[in-house]
């Protein structure tokens, strides 16, 4: 059996069974398994991952699995650990698991580091924990590539890319198109939703709901909280997304201001101190805060903890803090990602995308070793393309394709009226 440090084997069971539900509806990355199977391409290959253990991340390490790799697998998170899931990974699928949700900060480390050992070839990174840990402990040696999954993870390998410190190249799945259009606006849009409504089952229709952040997140849960008839207010520090947030319908306003109105405020930044201390001695008395972004650092939760009058768990996954000016404040998930904290994360038909990019980025890093730089690069456009033809074809989809007159014109300058 693999190594594992999981909570109890005998989840295992019912982890199977969500892997497989999964898997059924991950229709793009059984393709491409059964395309690339027959030669098992990574075959002798050893691949580390930080990725929220969920069924849908089950099925990839099973596809790396099935083409010949040796998979080792951490939590990005440690309340998006499926603690049955993580059972079911070592028991039936032979992953080397080490997640156990809700671990402290020293046990997700001490799990980082039984991964970041295991002398990886090739790393998969969500928010950029593992290749942090890999550079400030040497462990970067044999690791001839990397991946990142999300908007904050690139944020910091391209920091590292910049100042000169990163060891190897790192391929941004985030920034593929059909990553980022579909799992950042449709996935988290549905997700986020979904994990305020299992953490307080409140009605959104009569809500006023604030969105900190329009990039393709914040777009997403801003479009599914207006069809659902809550009123949204958009804060931005970027004039471009502002504008845009406007043009689509949206009133956009100061976080400072749209605070005393809001009745929900989500944060999907990226970025840290988005509700701080002078937003909460403005907040509206009984305001739900919760956090969409990477890290649990886009709501000042030590400032909330340290000035509280009274915390009571009123609800699983929903806190009531009352602040010493007595007004009181719901904090969803300890202010970590709401969706895969108090719900079950991105539906797998959309994980069906990101995945199937994060496996052909395994392999471009494997076929192209030696030749990429140590900066951060994007997946070729035509990988990204075939990750839409192929889900198109599953859906029973067929579009239209130039003739070659057509193609001859859209390559040339010499027609024109």
């Amino acid at each position: 059996m693999a190594e594992f440090r999981v909570r109890d084997l005998s989840l295992a069971e019912k982890g199977i069974k969500k892997i497989s539900w999964a898997s059924f509806r991950m229709q793009v990355l059984r393709h491409l398994c059964i395309d690339f199977e027959p030669a098992r391409p990574l075959q002798g290959t050893k691949i580390s991952a930080c990725l929220h253990v969920t069924p849908e991340t089950a099925v990839l390490c099973s596809v790396l699995k099935k083409l010949g790799a040796d998979v080792f697998l951490a939590p990005s998170n440690p309340l998006s650990t499926k603690d049955d899931v993580a059972a079911a990974l070592v028991k039936y699928l032979g992953i080397h698991v080490f997640a156990v949700h809700g671990e402290d900060t020293s046990s997700y480390y001490e799990n980082l580091n039984f991964v970041a050992n295991a002398k990886p070839d090739v790393i998969l990174d969500d928010g950029g924990d593992l290749t942090k840990f890999v550079h400030k402990e040497d462990l970067y040696s044999t690791i001839i590539g990397g991946t990142e999954e999300t908007t904050t993870g690139v944020i910091r390998i391209k920091a590292m890319a910049i100042q000169g410190v990163l060891k190897f190249p790192v391929i941004a799945v985030n920034e593929s198109l059909t990553k980022h259009m579909f799992d950042n606006r449709y996935g988290t849009g549905q997700s986020t939703i979904d994990g305020i409504l299992r953490a307080t089952n409140i009605l959104l229709s009569n809500s006023t709901i604030v969105i900190a952040g329009y990039g393709w997140c914040g777009r997403g849960i801003a479009m599914r909280a207006k069809g659902m008839g809550a009123r949204v207010i958009v804060t931005e520090v970027d004039p471009i997304k502002a504008l845009e947030a406007y043009e689509d319908g949206f009133l956009v306003e100061p976080m400072i201001e749209a605070v005393k109105k809001a009745d929900i405020i989500v944060t999907a930044t990226g970025c840290k101190g988005v509700i701080s201390k002078e937003h909460l001695e403005q907040i509206k008395d009984g305001a739900i805060l919760c956090n969409a972004g990477h890290f649990d650092v886009e709501v000042d939760v030590k400032y909330l903890y340290e000035n509280a009058q009274e915390r009571e768990q009123v609800r699983d996954h929903m806190e009531r803090i009352t602040l010493k000016n007595g007004k009181s404040v719901y904090l969803l998930a300890e202010g970590r990602l709401v969706n895969l904290s108090a719900a079950e994360g991105h539906p797998a038909d959309v994980m069906d995308l990101s995945f199937s990019n994060q496996l052909l980025a395994v392999m471009h890093i494997l076929e192209n070793k030696g030749k990429l730089g140590k900066v951060v690069h994007t997946l070729p456009h035509e990988l990204d393309r075939k990750v839409a033809e192929v889900k198109l074809s599953t859906l029973g989809i067929s579009i239209d394709t130039l003739s070659e007159a057509q193609s001859a014109y859209l390559s040339s300058w010499e027609e024109g009226t």
